[in-house]
């Protein structure tokens, strides 16, 4: 189980994952998306939009804590090799 803290920032004109922000959690990932907070609809965006910046199926990521806020705690379900240099390529801005 890998746990990746992220900030959503919704509303965005394009969708974009990498970047840091001091979270609740720790360092944060930032994934903006296009989608309003409005019924979950910018959670799911951007763990969908997560998903494909580290190479996983949505499926494989659920939420664990955050889902009324913009700081988010995300687990990963089996990770593969390679996860947590990827989480930090994109937490230095890479993608």
């Amino acid at each position: 189980m890998h746990t990746i803290a992220i900030r959503v920032r919704p509303g965005a004109s394009r969708t974009a994952v990498g970047g840091s922000h001091p979270g609740p959690y720790g360092p944060a990932v930032v994934v903006a998306v296009g989608a309003r907070p409005v019924d979950g609809q910018a959670t799911a965006a951007a763990l969908k939009a997560l998903a494909a910046a580290i190479g996983v199926r949505p499926s494989m990521l659920r939420l664990k804590a955050g889902a009324a806020s913009r700081d988010k705690l995300v687990e990963l379900a089996d990770p593969p090799a390679g996860t947590a240099e990827r989480v930090a390529e994109l937490l230095a801005g890479r993608r």
